[in-house]
C-alpha cells in the first residue's frame, strides 16, 4: 500500500489527497509532524515538509506539485492535466498561483498565524498579517468567481488538478471559519461542485484536535 505523509489541515497534502481520491488509487496516511524534524523522516524527505509520497514498490515522492506530475505520469487513465495545450498551459498556471501566490498571501497569513504559530508556542497572532490575509482572501475569491464564470472549471473545460489546488486552499481555510462565501456566489458554487465529488469525502471529515470546523464546512449545500 502506498503512503502518503501528511498534515491533516496542510492544503499541500489535501490537494494530493483529492488528485489521488480522483484517480481512484489506494493509499495509507501518516501524520507527519514536521517540526520534530524525525531523523527517519529527513532521510525521505531533507526538505521535511508534507507531504511525501511512497509508492508500493519503494520510490520516494516529496513536494506536492511534483507528486502531482508523478500521478499524472505514472497513472494517465484519469488525466488532471486538462485535454488541449492552451488548457495545459493553464492548469499549471494556475497550480504556480495558488501554490504560490494564494498561499504567501493568504493561507501564510491566516493559517500559520492561527494554527502552526501557536501550535508551536511562538506566540499569539499577528493582527497585521491577519488583515492582509483576509483582505486578500476577498480578492482570490473574486478572481476565482470570475473564472468560475467564464469556464466550465478554472483552466477550461474539463477538471483539473488547477481545481484541486484552489479547493485544498480554500478548505484549509474553510475549516478554520475564515472564508466569508458571499464575497462571491460564483466561487461558492463552484467549490461546492468539488466539495460534492466523492474525493472530497475524506477531507470532509477530518478533524484536528482543539479545533472545530463551522457547521457548514462538511455541508454539501452549505
Amino acid at each position: 500500500m502506498r503512503v502518503l505523509y501528511h498534515l491533516p489541515l496542510s492544503p499541500y497534502s489535501r490537494k494530493v489527497r483529492m488528485v489521488l481520491a480522483e484517480k481512484r488509487l489506494p493509499f495509507e496516511l501518516r501524520v507527519e509532524k514536521v517540526w520534530d524534524r524525525q531523523p527517519s523522516y529527513l532521510e525521505l524527505n531533507p526538505a521535511c515538509t508534507v507531504p511525501t509520497l511512497i509508492e508500493d514498490n519503494g520510490l520516494v515522492i516529496p513536494d506536492s506539485r511534483v507528486i502531482c506530475e508523478y500521478l499524472e505520469e505514472a497513472y494517465p487513465d484519469t488525466s488532471l492535466l486538462s485535454r488541449t495545450q492552451p488548457e495545459r498551459v493553464e492548469t499549471r498556471r494556475l497550480v504556480a498561483w495558488f501554490d504560490e501566490k494564494f498561499y504567501d498571501e493568504v493561507v501564510r497569513n491566516l493559517y500559520w498565524e492561527k494554527n502552526l504559530k501557536q501550535a508551536l508556542k511562538l506566540g499569539p497572532p499577528d493582527g497585521n498579517a491577519l488583515r492582509a490575509g483576509y483582505a486578500n482572501l476577498k480578492q482570490h475569491l473574486l478572481y476565482i468567481g470570475w473564472l468560475a464564470e467564464h469556464r466550465r472549471w478554472l483552466a477550461g473545460s474539463s477538471l483539473s488538478v488547477a481545481d484541486f489546488a484552489a479547493a485544498a486552499m480554500l478548505s484549509t481555510l474553510d475549516f478554520m471559519g475564515d472564508v466569508d462565501w458571499s464575497a462571491s456566489a460564483p466561487a461558492k458554487e463552484w467549490y461546492a461542485r468539488i466539495k460534492s465529488r466523492p474525493c472530497f469525502r475524506a477531507i470532509l471529515s477530518d478533524r484536528v484536535n482543539g479545533m472545530a470546523p463551522p457547521p457548514h464546512y462538511a455541508d454539501l449545500d452549505f
